[in-house]
């Protein structure tokens, strides 16, 4: 699987306060709907769900329409980057 350079810019440093937009996946539009709901924060929300890939990618559906391709590059980012730092 290819990444996409905002995948490899996200995983490439520590979490610090990236907003959920620097997510692969993310675009303005779902980054606006997920801070509209109050998760403005990149990682918070994956690991309330306990890392469930299922339940993190029906969440995005749910939360802001994201489609199966985003929810995906969404999850491939956020598990690279607990790999990498956690």
């Amino acid at each position: 699987m290819t990444t996409s350079q905002k995948h490899r810019d996200f995983v490439a440093e520590s979490m610090g306060e990236k907003p959920v937009g620097s997510l692969a996946g993310i675009g303005e539009i779902l980054g606006k709907k997920l801070e509209e709901w109050g998760f403005d924060k990149a990682l918070g929300q994956f690991l309330v769900l306990k890392n469930d890939e299922d339940l993190f990618q029906e969440w995005l559906k749910d939360m802001c329409g994201a489609n199966a391709k985003q929810s995906l590059d969404c999850l491939g980012c956020l598990w690279e980057w607990c790999d990498a730092f956690l």
